[in-house]
């Protein structure tokens, strides 16, 4: 009956001490975490909702499978140490914008579906692979260099999105696609970090959504509220998600599916991140974390959802509140698979202002880059080392500017984004530098020895040998020490 376990209670329920997390395998009283899981649900709407908008997917179909993959990938997650999944949402992946607007000129939905099913099939197959012979080539492609500069990069990516929720942004022909809203960004922002410092217990771990409802309230004087009143008057209180059948056509499927070595970066920064503000090792757990979105990605091109990735969004919000507890996440699928028939409360979703979600999101994708930062310093990343430093350099920047590479090939244009491009320029130039150093003619002389402490306290600089890792490098032929074992969390622990 062991594999049935459910959480258990975390202290009194109520309150989280200062230096303390509550663990996945752990929850709050129910009504703090209904609130919690909430602000999962509140965190994820604004990236999750503005994918099916410009590729032109139905969004209450979109936010149903979204609530359906989240409660896969946590289902997929559970075993290998972690008794009730990891804690994560699956939302629209950003990758997916641009292969799957090519793939519409290709057959319309129904091809870019086919495509999507067959990217998720293929990331499911690679999470076998994961699972099954272990993740020695993962740690060796993904050192800890290169997981925090994707999440840094990603968190940096984003951020241009959070200025135009302030600044407002224009059309291509110089006309206002939106206006700004600064005046109701700067009051969510303020309200969230009151709520956060001066709010005590649960309204303190629920800072988010009420900087989001406080807001909401400034917003509606101001006529913010994007027609309000028409949207929800016309729209139904219970209707079903548009359901689409996926049609398979090669060419499309071929614009997709490499799509896959995003999504593979994405999970493993994620699940990576999740392991850092838990005080675990997760390594074990990356096959199932990409058969998780794999199985949840192919569920959304069965059905007319858009691709789903780990959200880093929601990151944020466990970051914010110290609580990765998967029974938040669960009220957060099933909520956001409720939602899915309600299309009066899309309506109302819809018209939160933009100035409100910019000032949520302005905090939520900062806590994502720093959390990049927090990756290389608990993982004592030697920056002096150029091996490690140019790669995460050079990711961070191309992510930061958002560098894009666009092809017409012939069968419709395409193109790949900052975060794409940025996670490949890490994986590669950190790849190459090291074989470079490793087995080029000036072999191990980028390498700088680890600091050491003598008893007296002077500083000493140890020359390792050329095939140990030194300082987050790690060694593709040499098995990491916690490779195959499981670091078990430790109750109080500070993060």
């Amino acid at each position: 009956m062991a594999s049935f376990q459910l959480w258990s209670l975390h202290g009194d329920g109520r309150h989280v001490a200062p230096n303390e997390v509550v663990a996945p395998e752990e929850r709050l009283a129910w009504p703090q975490t209904i609130g919690i899981g909430m602000q999962h649900v509140i965190a994820m709407f604004g990236a999750t909702f503005l994918v099916p908008v410009i590729t032109g997917f139905p969004p209450t179909t979109t936010i149903f499978f979204s609530g359906c993959g989240t409660l896969i990938f946590i289902a997929f997650t559970r075993g290998r140490g972690q008794m009730l999944g990891l804690p994560s949402y699956t939302g629209s992946s950003f990758a997916f914008i641009a292969p799957v607007i090519a793939a519409k000129t290709h057959g319309g939905i129904a091809v870019a579906l086919g495509g999507i099913f067959v990217a998720g099939a293929v990331l499911f197959v690679v999470g076998l692979l994961v699972d099954r012979f272990g993740s020695k080539f993962i740690d060796a492609v993904m050192p800890p260099v290169v997981t925090g500069a994707i999440v840094a990069l990603i968190g940096l990516n984003l951020a241009p999105a959070a200025w135009h929720y302030w600044g407002g942004q224009h059309n291509p022909d110089g006309t206002w696609a939106y206006h700004g809203q600064p005046l109701t960004a700067f009051i969510t922002l303020s309200a969230i970090i009151l709520a956060a410092v001066l709010l005590r217990g649960f309204f303190g771990r629920i800072a988010i959504l009420l900087g989001v409802v406080v807001g909401y309230l400034v917003a509606w004087p101001q006529d913010q509220l994007k027609g309000l009143g028409d949207n929800v008057g016309h729209a139904k209180w219970l209707g079903l998600p548009d359901f689409t059948a996926p049609h398979f056509n090669w060419t499309a499927v071929s614009l997709i599916v490499p799509v896959v070595v995003v999504l593979i970066a994405e999970n493993t920064g994620h699940i990576k991140a999740v392991g850092t503000m838990t005080n675990r090792n997760l390594d074990r757990s990356l096959g199932r974390g990409y058969m998780g979105d794999g199985a949840a990605t192919m569920l959304a091109g069965i059905g007319g959802g858009s691709g789903t990735t780990t959200y880093a969004e929601n990151i944020g919000v466990m970051a914010a509140t110290r609580v990765y507890s998967t029974a938040a996440y669960i009220v957060a699928g099933l909520t956001a698979i409720c939602l899915g028939f309600v299309p009066k409360f899309g309506a109302i979703i819809n018209s939160i202002p933009i100035g409100v979600l910019g000032g949520a999101t302005l905090l939520l994708y900062g806590l994502i880059a720093v959390l990049g930062g927090r990756i290389w310093v608990e993982n004592k990343v030697d920056f002096k080392n150029p091996v490690n430093l140019f790669p995460a350099a050079i990711g961070v920047i191309i992510g930061s500017a958002d560098f894009t590479w666009t092809s017409d090939s012939g069968h419709g244009q395409y193109s790949f984004n900052g975060i794409a491009i940025g996670c490949f320029a890490t994986i590669i130039v950190y790849q190459v530098m090291y074989a470079l150093q490793k087995y080029g003619p000036l072999k191990g002389s980028l390498f700088t020895g680890p600091a050491t402490i003598t008893e007296a306290g002077a500083m000493n600089a140890a020359a390792p040998p050329v095939d140990a890792p030194v300082d987050g490098v790690v060694v593709p032929d040499t098995v990491p020490e916690h490779f195959g074992k499981h670091n078990p969390y430790t109750h109080g622990t500070k993060t």
